[in-house]
């Protein structure tokens, strides 16, 4: 990008972050979904491994971003 901000790849703490924010609960609604077929018994534990993981965003991104840059 010439004279604009810069792109969103250009950040890889963001993506990562991004990724371990939403991959895991991503991947817990869709097992238990799978498993049971019941999308609401499936979306609570999503919603809540994905509050878990905002509950320690800020250590995560510290982390992240001290491997990354």
């Amino acid at each position: 990008m010439i004279g604009g901000a810069p792109g969103i790849t250009t950040n890889r703490t963001s993506l990562a972050m991004a990724a371990v924010l939403a991959f895991p609960s991503l991947a817990a609604f869709l097992a238990i979904h799978a498993a049971t077929g019941n999308v609401l018994l499936a979306a609570v534990p999503g919603f809540a491994v994905h509050f878990a993981a905002l509950a320690f965003s800020g250590r995560i991104a510290a982390y992240l971003d001290s491997r990354l840059n």
